[in-house]
């Protein structure tokens, strides 16, 4: 499913119970100097990080100062994250001229204790190559260094390499639970171009052999998986991210289904596999 860009007047994107997406939350925060968001998702884990500006974080009297140092966008420094346990009360405070802050979820039932991730615990993967128009960058949040700290819930940014190029691909999916071959998680993208006029492709094909559905991407577009391959691709002349939310529904680490007809190419793709073991 597509969701458009648009104002959400700080109020979440993807909700608790999504018919699409259940196991995922999603929202977007804009704020300016001084301002103030409050929130608290029951039966949710959340991880928030600033897209842009600088914000202080309480967590139930938990304090985390000074989180986020990018600039005019997610180009502009790196990310950094604050995990918050199911259901806590949570105050986001602007310190600097404005900021846009993601709030990314997972349904979960136990409370964790809250942390901060910063620039130093990222968990950083590049894999691809030009000639394979496959070249991108990973930076997780809450991935594999996180993993005994989180409880469904796996947060990263993405990257395209250059300008032009598919992402996701082989394509892949995981909306089943069959271990030890693949995982039931629900996805969630929100999306980004450089310049911010550039656009994109995302494709959904529901069964192998048959047709699926392409969406239009735009700057700001959030796309809701919950089933089928999903590879995305960015148009010549332009650099792609996208926000990546994934929660699973037995357990955290992610086991991707490549599809029959393009698994060949995991052999062909550098560094898939270094990729594939980074979703735990």
């Amino acid at each position: 499913m597509h969701i458009a860009p648009h104002d959400n007047h700080n109020k979440p994107i993807v909700d608790a119970d999504d018919p699409t997406v259940p196991l995922n939350y999603f929202n977007i925060v804009k704020l300016t100097q001084d301002q103030s968001f409050e929130y608290q998702v029951p039966g949710y884990e959340t991880c928030i990080v600033p897209a842009t500006g600088t914000v202080d974080v309480d967590v139930e009297s938990v304090a985390f100062a000074a989180l986020g140092n990018r600039g005019v966008d997610v180009w502009d420094g790196e990310p950094e994250g604050v995990y918050v346990p199911v259901g806590a009360k949570v105050r986001i405070t602007c310190t600097s001229a404005a900021t846009e802050v993601f709030i990314a979820g997972a349904r979960y039932d136990k409370v964790l204790t809250p942390f901060d991730v910063r620039v130093a615990e990222l968990d950083k993967v590049q894999y691809g190559s030009d000639d394979t128009k496959t070249h991108r960058k990973i930076k997780h949040i809450l991935g594999q260094k996180q993993h005994d700290k989180v409880g469904r819930l796996l947060v990263s940014e993405l990257f395209t390499v250059g300008q032009g190029g598919w992402s996701g691909f082989p394509a892949h999916k995981h909306d089943t639970d069959n271990l030890p071959h693949e995982t039931r998680h629900d996805e969630t993208y929100n999306f980004r171009f450089r310049p911010n006029h550039g656009s994109g492709v995302q494709i959904l094909q529901r069964e192998e052999g048959k047709p699926g559905d392409a969406y239009q991407l735009m700057d700001g577009s959030t796309i809701c998986i919950d089933k089928g391959y999903h590879p995305c691709a960015v148009m010549p002349g332009y650099e792609m991210y996208y926000f990546t939310i994934l929660g699973g529904l037995s357990q955290r680490s992610l086991v991707q289904y490549f599809q029959p007809t393009h698994a060949y190419q995991i052999e062909t793709i550098p560094g898939i596999k270094d990729m594939v073991a980074k979703f735990k």
